[in-house]
């Protein structure tokens, strides 16, 4: 079932690199107690993903915390090292990058995305979230193929 507008954010571990390499951080310790912005991707380094969606954030990242956002996640069924490799590369330093490796988080929400036609296997929709302490005040989901809604512009303006 697809998570909705007053759910909680289910209980996952995502992966995230720390000076002293990778670590677990999980869901209650990213949402809890915090106006969290997440926006997810089908893949690091994919066309649209790195030339807008991801790009994006990283432009309007003081808007979004102007708007009393505490945390800004992009999350992608990739592994951490390809999630710290793409970070960097977008300069996008005050957003938390989430490694969903083997796709618990997609799953857990019900956004999984067979791309296997495309030989990437199981990943995830391209969405964004608004949470209150891990509680899902606003929802966007974008239909096949399409990147509007959950672009920051979009995020920003609901805010």
């Amino acid at each position: 079932m697809t998570i909705k507008v007053g759910d909680k954010i289910p209980t996952v571990t995502f992966t995230v690199m720390t000076e002293s390499g990778p670590k677990p951080l999980t869901t209650a310790e990213f949402f809890g107690g915090k106006k969290v912005v997440l926006f997810s991707v089908p893949g690091a380094f994919t066309p649209t993903c790195s030339a807008k969606h991801l790009p994006g954030y990283v432009d309007h990242i003081e808007q979004l915390f102007s708007k009393g956002v505490d945390t800004v996640g992009c999350v992608s069924v990739n592994d951490v090292f390809v999630m710290n490799a793409w970070g960097k590369s977008a300069s996008a330093a005050d957003i938390t990058m989430l490694a969903d490796g083997n796709g618990v988080f997609a799953k857990a929400v019900g956004l999984e995305l067979d791309a296997s036609a495309y030989g990437m296997g199981h990943r995830s929709q391209r969405f964004a979230l608004i949470a209150d302490d891990g509680v899902v005040t606003q929802l966007f989901v974008e239909a096949p193929g399409e990147f509007k809604v959950s672009s920051a512009e979009h995020v920003l303006a609901a805010l």
